[in-house]
């Protein structure tokens, strides 16, 4: 498990343009798919269920215009988190499965 330094330096390099080019250009190509996964592990984890069409009707209903615009805004961001922290989990899970088929195909360790 890599420890904090290494992932700041990972972080680090992911702010190379190039580098983090060609992981949107990989991601976008599979974006179809992975929004399925993202979906089903965002509805596995109950964050689009009943709490959350409650949660979106009392912000939709707040009687004062400032406090619904403001409700709303909070409802979004923490959308926006979730589904953020989730496709992270995602990202995390797919690379990791696709480690293990790489040392399965290839036991000797060689790519």
């Amino acid at each position: 498990m890599p420890d904090e330094s290494e992932f700041e330096a990972a972080i680090e390099r992911l702010l190379d343009p190039e580098r983090f080019s060609e992981a949107e250009r990989i991601v976008a190509q599979a974006a179809p798919q992975l929004q399925k996964v993202l979906a089903a592990a965002l509805a596995e984890g109950g964050w689009f269920g009943g709490p959350h069409e409650a949660e979106a009707l009392r912000a939709a209903t707040v009687p004062d215009p400032d406090e619904r615009i403001a409700a709303v805004r909070a409802l979004l961001a923490e959308e926006a988190r979730m589904g953020m922290m989730v496709g992270v989990a995602v990202g995390w899970a797919l690379k990791e499965e696709m480690s293990a088929t790489n040392e399965t195909a290839d036991p000797k360790g060689e790519r």
